[in-house]
């Protein structure tokens, strides 16, 4: 192509010629004003002329010199005046100290002293022998004097500062003196611009016109300048390197050094060289390469980023109360992590000084190999400038990628820990308001989202920078052209930044959707034994399924909405080439092969700022709202500490007193929900709380405890509190560790509490006695054995007053009698206790009774007494003595009151029964199938390629992957085309037209946008399809999974799986698995291009691709297992927090807050060694892989301009440099990448592990389906049925054999775990029979589909469950039925004066879990929904156990007349609920050892009468 001059270059050459002799010119004269230069111009000359002329620089740093030496001498003239001045009698003053203080202890030299004090040796030297040179060499007189007067100031300096870092090593100073810190932070600066003028003498003046000393001055310059890195480095530190060892501190941790030593973190003692070159990660690297890591094996924190620290660092910068703060977060995180964020900044910058000097250098490299009067040494000079500038661009990177990493870190740790606490003290409606699902939340995902954007911070403020310098750089070489370059790329980043805005808003719909659906997903799984007994599984599936194509659909328009961007973004450099090229030609501007690849290299660079800059925007926003939404958090109302005057050890008669009391559970309500006029309880006094289901008794012991908020009147509580609350709350541990809470092991008092408390027979029939662990949530245990535990854990506090809230509730009326008696009675007998419950009979013997109505105490006084006035307490007995009539009227039956007690099976059930057998047989069971919650199953070693070949043909088989390598070839093809057209077009002997040039390169960049595009769309549409038949397998798979693994494993465990592993298999998986195929081609294509222009490098390859695959092996070993830990420690960290929330209140009474925080700061520190150590070892790989890059780089060209031009060709050379010099980078990109994609495909090996799960008996069997009418007798037929939980586990039901008569009403009775609910549980089949059969209506239950069965039952669980949603929704899910039905259901189940006084009626609000309902009104919803379904076989599963008596009564006397003819088989504690049952099933030991009717059984001496005896002489 033809080149074309410009008159408007005259200015420019003219220019250039003046700077070039101020570059090379001793004279400190600024040359005279250029009556053509404007004021603007002339500023830039002076300011250029100040700054990178020989002459003003020195002037410079001499005046800098000579500043820090007249501080020094001001500071030691001080100290000598104040010291002769001072009295004679002051010599211990700190005036007569010297001048660095002195510290009366020991001290240890390391590595950030010795350094610094050889260098700062070795430059004096090093200036003394320049300023020899100087009177010797130069040939100026005056430049003579000069140049030796500066090197030997200069001299003198360094040997002050050697001087006084000796007296800082006499006098132990650990910090470096402010005016040293502050002249080599300046000093940084003005060796900067001495590097800056050395670097354009280099490039810009030939080696015959410049001056011998100041060559030398140039060489010095450019070393000098890490130097000068490094003691700006030191100066920011501030630590002289020497540490001051205190004889105190040696002692209190000398007993400690060998254990941290052992587990610390490397990084915490390495040297400055080794974190510098990530050298501290080799032991860890090395040890995950020889063998699996495991949890032990990864070192611990550091101390300094341990989340206590962090949590302190946080709680001490949080702004205070008289500062007003509106975004107190954010201004505390500042204020923690300014100086990180500084340091980050000054490594981001340090790139950008050096990103673009590649660039510049191809123009030199074109023109040194064009050129037949080249020197060797010219091009060993730009070969050395090359490689300088990209080892300090890959070190700068990387030190940024992972200070910015470990910054985002201690973020996230320092919000973790501070929510935490923050969970511990919110009141209780701020709580409600937050939801536990959203204060999680701020866990995961605000502070993850705060600690993302770390790496994107910076690049917001850069990104003016890097387009400034990128255009300068361009319009030295196009001039005006630039501004097309300039348009293009505005309407580039206009474009991205309209379409990320957009893309955000949809970013926001799917984490809305996402969440619908895991609040779904959530609610599927703890609640998943009810709806397999209501046959409610495709309900709930279609419902999770309709959350996730909603989901779905958002994430395909995101996208597909990515792929236009990344589209255009990836096509935008070629695109401005063609706008700028072609302006350049329009204009007439000479274009050769140096300028094209010199502005496409530029170009390439300015795509990533355009690219991240949208990107950091959209963080920023993100950012904005989770320190809103945290800000929002952390100034929720907390608990007032003061609501309750609390007086531990005082020696007051009462125990507990209120007056005029009016409480709220809303914070803003002043509508008192409790009002307690005046309420005192003496102390050692036993009262009781009785009152129908909903008038405000648990809410009195919540006044008591201080968790509602007090509008007003006074609450005292003298002494220590204990509280059991009604919905047990048990903790994922042994039961031992449950019992203890946090306490001390005391034989004696710990064996009195499990004997109180009735569970010493529980505990010997277990495998693991009280080691044995008890699963999420208890699932466990049985109702019962949970309710004693947490009363055992009360009873063993040993506190003062005991708040009991309805704990007679779950157990039986033998067990209930003992706990009263022993505990109660016994071993509480001196406490005060506040207790409330349902059960009449223990009345008689409390000091105190208060009846409550309506959030009022109605009625108080003792039995006797409320007894003669009647009233609301007068109806509660009443109702009672009607249940018990016929107990009252039978003769006293004997036979043994001690029934055998069996043992809790530790097995997938909700009544953990295995009984029966020996306590040595039991023993001699396999230990280890005593834990029941497994540890989670991980994978190790490499991903199995099966694995990858799921993921990749899931969707549309080997085809889909052929078409996808073949679109990314034609990509890399596409781009390859244009590339080489520039360099033909370009080179000195081409003779295309300029026209002709411009037209096919701007055809082939069409092309190139049209394949690019093509191929985002099928990448696209793969990756959405694959995701959604992974998502739907796995949902099937988890829906038709047998109880048994619901059981023993935890929701977390699953949660996990449908949410992050879907998340990455949604998004990041497949946007990985596009770039990586476009980075291995990218590669090749670069190796390809080098090497055909310099050949010489292909021996080169081999080693290159041994060292890289060697390198990825090394790291990926350890890197795997490394990701695959941080998945498994951070679950418990979500999960701890969530069983803290829930039980938040128990955790307040026992005042345990300080022993949660703890536990909760262990499991941070567990997790976040391990995303430290895997940043470590990200950027480990980084650096060294780049490095690679940058010695293959710097080693093919020297080949290239060594090699004769009619080898290689000039544009060629400028072809394979600006395609090389994007090889650092991209090297260590590929093979990050390429970890991340088997990191990330750990997640489509554990849904993998998901989707293979054990399925349950078929839901629904064609040809076997029952009648429509079945069951229509309802008889029930046991033959010999055999049960037990798992193979080689003994027999839970022993060979039960029995018949229930259609519309026969049976009561079971039996000991809590006695295999009363396993009983119910295998006629649902939830447990499938071992032996024997179970024939309903003449049909065997084992032969036909589980819906089919299920769905011909109705039941009412042993605990109440609700579902989020409305009171209608509750009651009808599937929406069978009308409102007139519903309504009547309601009004059977005492429930419609209740849901009609809500203002929305049946659209009544149900939150989650039903938490806004008491426990007995789920109870009676749970009735209704029965009622409703009319089914012709009803089990009851203590169906009333949360009720008072009268509502009993009540509920009892609808089911008579309602289900007159249906066949019923209730499980209940009370007695007097199955008196008046046709015949009553009496379970024991697995044997049916009784069954017949009531009375015939209390005739003679039975089990039956034993327990009745029991419950109509609990007052006795």
């Amino acid at each position: 192509m033809k080149p074309y001059n410009l008159s408007s270059h005259n200015n420019l050459l003219t220019m250039s010629s003046s700077f070039s002799s101020w570059l090379t010119s001793p004279s400190c004269t600024l040359l005279s004003k250029d009556s053509s230069s404007s004021t603007p111009q002339f500023i830039l000359q002076w300011l250029t002329f100040i700054f990178l002329s020989p002459c003003p620089q020195r002037l410079l740093l001499t005046s800098l010199d000579s500043l820090f030496l007249l501080s020094l001498l001001a500071f030691a003239a001080q100290k000598l005046y104040l010291r002769f001045n001072s009295s004679s009698n002051s010599s211990s003053s700190s005036i007569t100290k010297p001048l660095l203080q002195e510290k009366d202890s020991d001290y240890r030299i390391t590595f950030w002293f010795k350094l610094p004090l050889l260098v700062t040796t070795l430059l004096a030297i090093t200036y003394t022998v320049l300023g020899i040179l100087a009177f010797t060499q130069t040939n100026f007189a005056s430049w003579k004097q000069i140049e030796a007067l500066f090197r030997f100031f200069q001299a003198i300096v360094n040997i002050v500062i050697v001087i006084l870092m000796v007296h800082e090593k006499k006098f132990k100073a650990s910090k470096h003196p402010l005016s040293l810190r502050i002249y080599w932070i300046s000093n940084f600066v003005i060796a900067s611009l001495f590097a800056a003028s050395a670097i354009f003498r280099f490039i810009s003046v030939g080696e015959e016109s410049l001056e011998l000393s100041l060559r030398l001055d140039d060489i010095f310059a450019l070393v000098n300048l890490p130097l000068s890195v490094f003691f700006f480095v030191v100066a920011v530190k501030g630590s002289s390197g020497i540490h001051v060892i205190r004889i105190s501190d040696v002692v209190v941790a000398s007993h400690r050094s060998i254990s941290i030593d052992r587990t610390l973190s490397p990084y915490a003692y390495s040297s400055f060289f080794s974190k510098t070159v990530w050298l501290w990660m080799n032991p860890l690297i090395n040890k995950g390469y020889k063998t699996p890591l495991k949890l032990e094996d990864v070192p611990s924190l550091p101390i300094n980023f341990r989340a206590e620290k962090m949590s302190e660092l946080f709680q001490n910068n949080w702004p205070k109360s008289e500062e007003n703060s509106n975004h107190p977060v954010g201004k505390a995180l500042f204020r923690c992590f300014w100086k990180h964020i500084t340091f980050t900044g000054f490594l981001a910058i340090i790139r950008l000084c050096v990103m673009y000097i590649g660039p510049m250098l191809i123009q030199s490299f074109v023109d040194f190999t064009s050129r037949k009067d080249s020197t060797p040494s010219e091009g060993i000079v730009l070969i050395l400038i090359l490689f300088a500038a990209k080892s300090v661009e890959v070190l700068s990177v990387h030190q940024f990628n992972f200070h910015s990493q470990k910054l985002g870190m201690l973020i996230r740790s320092s919000i973790i820990a501070s929510v935490y606490k923050k969970g511990l003290r919110l009141s209780s409606s701020s709580r409600q308001a937050h939801g536990t699902g959203q204060i999680v939340n701020h866990m995961a995902v605000d502070a993850q989202q705060l600690s993302d954007l770390m790496l994107q911070f910076h690049p917001i403020w850069l990104m003016p920078l890097q387009v400034a310098a990128a255009l300068a750089l361009m319009y030295s070489y196009v001039g005006v052209s630039v501004l097309a370059a300039l348009l293009g790329t505005a309407i580039v980043f206009l474009f991205t930044l309209y379409r990320t805005k957009s893309s955000n808003s949809f970013q926001f719909r799917i984490m809305t959707s996402r969440d619908l659906r895991m609040k779904a997903t959530n609610e599927l799984l703890n609640n998943m034994r009810v709806i397999k007994f209501q046959a409610w599984e495709d309900y709930f599936g279609e419902k999770i399924q309709r959350f996730r194509e909603a989901e779905h659909g958002w994430i395909a328009k995101f996208l597909y909405y990515f792929a236009v961007n990344m589209g255009v973004l990836s096509t935008a450099p070629l695109t401005v080439t063609v706008l700028t090229f072609g302006t350049a030609t329009i204009l007439g501007v000479p274009l050769n092969a140096g300028s094209v690849f010199t502005i496409t290299s530029i170009i390439k660079i300015l795509q990533e700022p355009v690219r991240t800059f949208p990107q950091a925007l959209i963080m920023i926003s993100q950012a904005t709202i989770s320190l809103g939404r945290l800000d929002e958090f952390m100034m929720s109302k907390e608990m007032d500490e003061n609501a309750v005057e609390r007086e531990e050890n005082c020696d007051a008669d009462v125990a507990v007193e209120i007056k005029d009391g009016k409480f709220s559970w809303d914070d803003k309500d002043e509508i008192d929900a409790l009002r307690v006029d005046e309420l005192e309880i003496k102390k050692g006094d036993h009262a009781a709380i009785v009152g129908t289901v909903g008038s405000g008794k648990s809410s009195l012991l919540a006044s008591v405890l201080g968790e509602m908020f007090k509008i007003s009147g006074k609450v005292r509580v003298c002494g220590t509190t204990a509280y059991v609350a009604q919905t047990s709350w048990i903790q994922n541990a042994t039961i031992k560790e449950n019992i203890l809470f946090g306490l001390p092991m005391n034989t004696e008092k710990y064996k009195e509490a499990i004997r109180v408390c009735c569970l010493e027979k529980d505990l010997e029939m277990m495998d693991d006695s009280d080691e044995t662990e008890i699963g999420e949530r208890g699932i466990n245990l049985s109702g019962g054995q949970k309710q004693r535990i947490q009363l055992a854990r009360a009873v063993y506090q040993d506190s003062d007053i005991y708040l009991l809230d309805d704990i007679f509730s779950a157990v039986d009326a033998q067990t209930g009698s003992f706990i009263f008696k022993e505990c109660i009675m016994g071993a509480l007998k001196d406490k005060t206790i506040l207790l409330v419950t349902h059960q009449v009979d223990f009345l008689h013997n409390v000091d105190s009774i208060m009846v409550m109505r309506e959030g009022r105490v109605v009625q108080s006084g003792k039995y006797d007494e409320l007894l003669r006035a009647g009233l609301d307490f007068g109806a509660l007995v009443a109702a009672h003595e009607s249940s018990m009539e016929i107990t009252e009227t039978t003769d006293k039956a004997g036979g043994d009151d001690s029934i055998l007690s069996p043992k809790l099976a530790r097995i997938p059930s909700k009544e953990k029964e295995s009984v029966g057998e020996s306590q040595d047989q039991s023993k001699s069971e396999d230990k280890a199938a005593a834990k029941l919650i497994e540890d989670e199953e991980r994978e190790t070693g490499s991903v199995d390629l099966t694995v990858y070949k799921h993921y990749f043909t899931e969707a549309f088989g080997w085809w889909g992957i052929a078409l996808m390598v073949a679109m990314s070839l034609a990509w890399i093809l596409s781009f390859l085309a244009g590339d080489y057209w520039l360099a033909i077009a370009t080179a000195d002997d081409s003779s295309i037209p300029s026209f002709t040039f411009i037209f096919v390169y701007a055809i082939i960049a069409v092309v190139a946008c049209i394949v690019v595009m093509v191929r985002a769309f099928l990448f696209t549409y793969w990756g959405l399809k694959t995701s959604q038949s992974f998502f739907i397998g796995l949902l099937r798979s988890i829906l038709h999974a047998p109880m048994s693994f619901f059981d023993t494993t935890p929701s977390g465990r699953i949660l996990s799986r449908v949410s992050t592993d879907i998340l990455w298999v949604d998004i990041s998986i497949p946007m990985l698995v596009n770039f990586v195929m476009i980075a291995y081609l990218s590669l090749f294509s670069i190796l390809i291009v080098t090497c055909q222009n310099s050949w010489e490098t292909v021996f080169l390859l081999i080693p290159l691709f041994w060292l890289n695959n060697w390198y990825r092996k090394y790291y990926l070993a350890t890197s795997r297992e490394l990701t695959r830990l941080d998945s498994i420690t951070k679950a418990p960290v979500i999960h701890h927090f969530s069983e803290t929330i829930s039980g938040v209140m128990t955790i307040r009474s026992f005042r345990k807050q300080n022993e949660f925080c703890q536990e909760n700061i262990d499991r941070v520190n567990e997790s976040l060694r391990m995303d430290f150590h895997n940043n470590g070892a990200n950027e480990w790989l980084g650096f060294r892989l780049d490095y690679m890059g940058v010695v293959f780089l710097c080693i093919a060209t020297l080949f290239m301009i060594f090699l004769p031009s009619a080898v290689v060709k000039p544009e060629y050379v400028g072809l394979s440099l600006s395609y090389g010099l994007a090889l650092s980078g991209l090297m260590s990109a590929t093979i990050t990448m390429t970890c991340n994609v088997e990191n990330k495909m750990v997640s489509v090996e554990r849904i993998k592990q998901f989707t293979n799960l054990p399925s349950e008996a078929s839901w629904k069997i064609a040809d076997k389906s029952p009648p429509q009418n079945w069951p229509s007798h309802g008889t029930i037929e046991l033959n010999n049925l055999q049960v037990r939980y798992r193979p080689n586990t003994p027999l839970v039901l022993k060979g039960v054999t029995l018949t229930i008569e259609g519309g026969e009403k049976v009561g079971v009775v039996g000991r809590t775990g006695s295999g009363k609910s396993t009983l119910i549980q295998v006629l649902f089949r939830l447990i499938e029979p071992s032996a024997g059969k179970i024939i309903i209506d003449g049909i065997n239950i084992s032969t036909i589909g589980l819906h089919d069965l299920r769905s011909r039952f109705g039941i009412i669980p042993q605990e109440p469950v609700l579902f989020q949603g409305t009171v209608r929704s509750n009651i009808d899910p599937l929406g069978l039925y009308s409102e007139d039905e519903i309504w009547k259901s309601l009004e059977r189940c005492q429930l419609k004066e209740v849901v009609a006084a809500k203002p929305e009626k049946l659209e009544a609000s149900v939150v989650d879990g039903g938490d806004n309902w008491s426990v007995g009104q789920r109870q009676l919803l749970c009735l209704g929904r029965i009622m409703l379904k009319r089914s012709k076989i009803l089990f009851m599963d203590e169906a009333t156990a949360s009720v008072d008596s009268q509502t009993d009564a009540v509920i009892q006397k609808i089911i008579r007349e309602d289900f007159s003819d249906r066949t019923i088989i209730s499980i209940a504690h009370r007695i007097q609920t199955v008196m008046d049952c046709d015949r009553v099933l009496v379970i024991d030991a697995g044997f049916a050892k009784e069954f017949d009717k009531p009375s015939r059984l209390m005739e003679r001496n039975s089990l039956f009468g034993a327990l009745v005896k029991e419950s109509s002489n609990r007052s006795a």
